[in-house]
This record gives C-alpha cells, sequence and structure tokens, in this order.
C-alpha cells in the first residue's frame, strides 16, 4: 500500500459448435446492432463530462437514480483520470484465442461490448426460442450509471502466441514480489486486466456477465476481485481505507495536463517506446490485506504515527488541513513526522523523487471471512504511471520493512500496460498494437 473461477467447459456430448472466430464474428455482428440500438433509438446521453459523472451522487432519495454516462471514445481511457466509482470489479484474464487474428476478434467484440454498455439503451429483440440478448438485471433497458470499461494487457500477451514479441511495452514486465509480500500465483498476473466501474453494484455485474458472455471462447477468468469507494466522511472529496485514514491526499492533480503528461500518459515519440504505446499508461494492481482485528487494537497515537497523518482529518501531523504539505525539512529527526512514517517514505517530497510520483485510484474490499474465521477486507489497490520501474518500483522499495507491514499482506495483482483510448466509432482496443 502507498500514499498516493474458471469457465465451466462444455461437455463433449454436447452438440457441435462453431469455432471461436465464428462465434466472435457473429458477436460483432449482434453487438453493432445493439449498439446501434442503444446508442441512437435509446436516447442516452453520451456527452456528459467524465467530472460530472464522476462526482455524481446517487443517493438523492430516489432508489433507482443512477450516474450519467462518460464518455467511450477519447485518446485516454475514462477512468484513469475519474475519482474512484462507489463499485468496481478488477478481473484478469487469460487469452484463449488461437491466433492473431483471433484475438483482433476479440478485442473487437469487447470494444463493442463496452461501448454500448457505457453509454446505455435497449438491447435488441430475439426470437422466441432464442436467448434473450441481455441478462435482464438492470431491467428491459441498459441505463449507463457512469460505467466505465479500462482495458490492459499483460507481459504474457506479447509471447509468441500472437505475434506481438516486437510491439511489447519497454517497461512491462511481470510482477515479482517484495520483501514483506505473499503473493498468490492463482491471484496474479494474466493476459489481459479489466476494470469495471459505475455507481451500482448491479450496473457492474451487469457489464461482466454481458462481457463475459460475449467474449466467451475467447477469454478465461484467472482471478477477480470486487470492491468500493466510500463517500467522503465526514465531508470533503477523499475517501477512506479501511483502517480509517484517507485515501489518496497526495495525488497529482488531474487537471493539470504538463503533470500528467510528465507522469502518466505514455508520450507520441517516446525513445524507447512502441509508437502505438502513446496515449497509453502502466497499470499496476496490488490486492493488499489488511489485518484489520490486529489493527484495531492499536492505540490512535501509534496508527497517525505509521501513517504520518491525523486519523480525523487527514492532515499531516505538522499541519491542521488534509491537503497541508509536510514540512520535513523543519523536521529533519523525524520529531513530529516520524521518519519512517508510510506518507515521508511514500513521498519524500525532494527534487530527486518528484519524478516517482504516482496516480493512484484505490478501492476497499471485503470478502468475507477466512479459513479460520478472521475478517478478510483490506484494499485493491491500482496506480498508473508512465514508467513501473521510476515509479512504483522505487515508491514501494522505499517501503520496505515500513511499520504498516505489520498490518498488512500484499497477496496479489500485476503489471499492465493500460490501452490508449478508442478515438472513435471505426477504432477498437489495441488496433495500434495488432497494426
Amino acid at each position: 500500500m502507498t500514499e498516493h473461477a474458471p469457465h465451466e467447459r462444455e461437455s463433449a456430448a454436447q452438440p457441435s459448435r462453431p469455432g471461436r472466430r465464428s462465434f466472435l464474428r457473429g458477436v460483432l455482428g449482434a453487438g453493432a446492432a445493439a449498439s446501434v440500438a442503444g446508442g441512437v433509438a435509446g436516447g442516452y446521453a453520451i456527452g456528459a463530462s467524465s467530472q460530472s459523472a464522476a462526482s455524481a451522487v446517487s443517493g438523492s432519495g430516489d432508489p433507482g437514480a443512477r450516474l450519467p454516462a462518460v464518455p467511450f471514445h477519447g485518446r485516454h481511457q475514462a477512468a484513469v483520470l475519474m475519482r474512484p466509482q462507489p463499485q468496481t470489479a478488477v478481473v484478469s484474464f487469460n487469452a484463449t484465442a488461437d491466433s492473431r487474428g483471433e484475438l483482433q476478434d476479440l478485442l473487437r467484440a469487447l470494444t463493442d461490448r463496452a461501448r454500448f454498455l457505457t453509454a446505455g439503451g435497449t438491447p435488441p429483440p430475439v426470437g422466441i426460442t432464442g436467448p434473450p440478448s441481455d441478462s435482464g438485471i438492470l431491467g428491459p433497458e441498459v441505463v449507463p450509471d457512469g460505467l466505465t470499461v479500462t482495458v490492459g494487457v499483460g507481459a504474457s500477451i506479447f509471447d509468441d502466441r500472437f505475434g506481438l514479441a516486437d510491439r511489447k511495452p519497454a517497461h512491462l514486465t511481470t510482477m515479482e514480489p517484495f520483501p514483506n509480500d505473499e503473493l498468490d500465483p492463482a491471484q496474479c498476473q494474466g493476459d489481459l486486466s479489466l476494470q469495471l466501474s459505475a455507481g451500482s453494484a448491479d450496473t457492474v455485474l451487469h457489464a461482466l456477465r454481458d462481457i463475459a458472455r460475449n467474449t466467451r471462447g475467447g477469454l478465461q477468468v484467472l482471478w477477480r476481485i470486487d470492491g468500493f469507494s466510500s463517500p467522503p466522511r465526514p465531508s470533503g472529496t477523499i475517501p477512506r481505507n479501511l483502517m480509517g485514514f484517507m485515501d489518496g491526499i497526495a495525488n497529482p492533480e488531474v487537471r493539470d495536463a504538463v503533470d500528467m503528461d510528465r507522469l502518466v500518459w505514455v508520450q507520441p515519440g517516446a525513445k524507447t517506446e512502441p509508437s502505438w504505446t502513446a496515449g497509453g499508461s502502466y497499470l499496476v494492481i496490488r490486492l493488499i490485506r489488511m489485518f484489520v482485528e490486529f489493527w484495531d487494537r492499536v492505540s490512535i497515537t501509534e496508527q497517525q504515527n505509521m501513517f504520518g497523518r491525523r486519523r480525523d482529518n487527514g492532515a499531516p501531523l505538522d499541519a491542521n488541513s488534509e491537503f497541508a504539505t509536510p514540512d520535513y525539512a523543519k523536521d529533519p529527526d523525524g520529531a513530529v513526522i516520524p521518519l519512517d512514517a508510510h506518507i515521508r517514505l511514500a513521498n519524500p517530497r525532494t527534487p530527486q523523487t518528484e519524478s516517482s510520483r504516482i496516480l493512484r485510484r484505490a478501492y476497499n474490499y471485503d470478502r468475507g471471512v477466512d479459513v479460520v474465521g478472521d475478517l478478510d477486507m483490506g484494499l485493491i489497490f491500482t496506480c498508473y504511471q508512465q514508467d513501473i520501474s521510476r515509479q512504483f518500483e522505487a515508491v514501494q522499495t522505499r517501503l520496505i520493512d515500513e511499520p504498516l507491514v505489520d498490518y498488512i499482506s500484499p497477496f496479489g495483482g500485476g503489471y499492465f500496460f493500460a490501452l490508449p483510448g478508442v478515438v472513435d466509432a471505426s477504432d477498437y482496443y489495441g488496433r495500434a498494437m495488432l497494426a
């Protein structure tokens, strides 16, 4: 933590079915019809700004209130710069496509479904003997509810299966454990990452089921985790994690285009990067369990010293407001903010460490209890950056053996490259990568 089940295979006894590529072509045709019916006839607005969608509140007294649509097309994927939505699902897949052509069909199908789901609309009718074109869990019309779909690719997609070895992003590797990690291989990495975020859990689940249905034969789930972002309490803009502390106060300002180009987005003409990566960003996913039963027995003074912030208002221990800048120069020995405090290690605020800042996007998770009855909850940490080694890994190296490691345990996740955005109706995820 830093500041800032496989699908069941069809029985052999079942009737023969079309090959994967034929199936995906069928999905593309059906999806295009759905997009027309939903994006035009359905009449849902798709021009709402991502900022308004991210800041809208669905608790206005109407239990069916939903967030406005987030524009799907753009140079970058929309969710990267948005505040965390109330609900999310992070899913990792292995690609089961047999060829580069099938992978292209798969990414076209995924794009088509994402385009329709984020805009909303009416699913196309089917014959009386066919299965419905939609699960129906949102009712007869699909509402956008602020849905965003964020797609990334892992290092393994660039092996010899699809002939993409020479297209691999320069800084994309497989995530290795840091000291104090206990990574479970079954909950790590994958060929493709998918994050679905929206205003309500049923919107996220609806999108997941739709995408799983329409990409079956090309993708197989490797691991999945659901999360949520708590409302800021008692007020303000920063949500709290399940340790009770505000999470993400020191993020860079997303409205500062210069900083985003310097810290988050791969730039056109980057010397070491394949040209197709421009507009994308490196994505780190870390699944971090919190040992909350033990944490809840720690004194408030010790908790605050470990973070370096006040729990009630998020302020640094040497200040009174959450966005105040801690003055480490006036506290060289750590008398106020300990030298091993989380915020001091993660972001020392020196000229030498400025370029290692990351854009953090974190969600809480609660998976019930583990096999011995302990509460299983924690953080889905994600962050975006221009270079994982220069940024995330540099931060995480400074955090090795910080006091918080006694109360957290990273157990899964991976490194991915968040693809450039889909710029228009003729574009699709990964088009330039496959060209």
